[in-house]
């Protein structure tokens, strides 16, 4: 009889090691997942953002000579103004 209470217990703590195991793989687990998903809504916002980009510069292409894309680019990138038009620039 004794030796079934030894192996018992020795069954039960085989089962609460076990069971210690498989809780600290799930919490591991689980914030693997977090972590996936933290980082797939990251790339999400990045191909919107590159989507955007790329739908501007496809428009970019199939106009060319549109008048208001040109005048913005004279005034961001070469820093040209219209004839009576005065810049300002503010400084702090």
């Amino acid at each position: 009889m004794p030796k079934t209470k030894k192996a018992g217990l020795l069954a039960k703590l085989v089962i609460l090691a076990l069971l210690i195991y498989l809780a600290t793989s799930l919490l591991n687990l689980q914030s693997r997942i977090r972590q996936t998903q933290a980082e797939r809504d990251a790339l999400s916002r990045q191909v919107a953002e590159q989507t955007q980009v790329n739908a501007d510069l496809a428009e970019d292409v199939a106009n060319p000579d549109d008048p208001d894309r040109i005048a913005d680019i004279a005034r961001d990138k070469l820093g040209l103004v219209v004839p009576g038009e005065k810049v300002i620039v503010i400084t702090n």
